[in-house]
């Protein structure tokens, strides 16, 4: 379980779902499949008896001025009961659609304005904005997913995490989601059909926000 004060980043993880997991891909359109978000809520941040944390998820599939207008914000319910006991770490998900990505040779994108911070248009003014939205015991997770440029896998995360980083956060983990199911000594793939040939997996960013006193 990542601590937003942690001032070490933990080691890569791998998630797998259960072996009679019925739905191990992601549904259309979504780069989590629903058993992993069904991990974040509860083992990823240590709830006790499993209770579900408050999670907001955002989909970002565009990143020209005005983004936020039309990123959709699906808020994940907690079941009855449970609302006035779930407290503590909230989450803010988003999941990043491949064709938003920078290509892991770009440098860190001036945003497309002369605005500084929260007004910046891109990856540098969103991530100022979340900075300003996560709680202090919160958490900021990015899910993306690889895609291929000229045949070629491409690795966004470097730019993703120097963005995130230059914003005020603060970095804590990777974790690699696997898109299949365990068969005894075997992975057998369950495959989005609109991920890019030969992408197997999509990966979880933890972030935490720096706050200073």
């Amino acid at each position: 379980m990542p601590n937003s004060t942690t001032a070490h980043p933990l080691p890569t993880t791998v998630w797998f779902p259960d072996p009679d997991e019925p739905n191990a891909a992601p549904i259309p359109g979504a780069v989590l499949p629903a058993w992993a978000l069904d991990k974040i809520r509860t083992d990823f941040v240590g709830r006790p008896a499993h209770r579900p944390a408050k999670l907001l998820k955002i989909a970002i599939r565009d990143i020209a001025p005005g983004m936020d207008a039309r990123i959709p914000v699906t808020p994940v319910a907690t079941p009855a009961g449970e609302e006035g006991r779930v407290k503590g770490p909230s989450i803010l998900l988003a999941e990043l659609h491949p064709d938003t990505l920078p290509a892991p040779t770009d440098e860190l994108p001036a945003g497309g304005s002369e605005m500084p911070g929260s007004l910046e248009d891109g990856w540098p003014g969103f991530f100022h904005r979340a900075h300003r939205l996560v709680p202090y015991d919160g958490f900021l997770l990015l899910a993306t997913r690889q895609r291929r440029d000229g045949g070629r896998l491409t690795d966004p995360l470097g730019t993703l995490i120097a963005s995130a980083r230059t914003a005020g956060f603060r970095y804590l983990q990777h974790i690699v989601v696997v898109y299949g199911r365990p068969v005894g000594d075997r992975l057998v793939p369950a495959l989005p059909a609109y991920a890019s040939r030969g992408v197997a997996h999509c990966d979880l960013i933890a972030l935490s926000a720096i706050r200073h006193a």
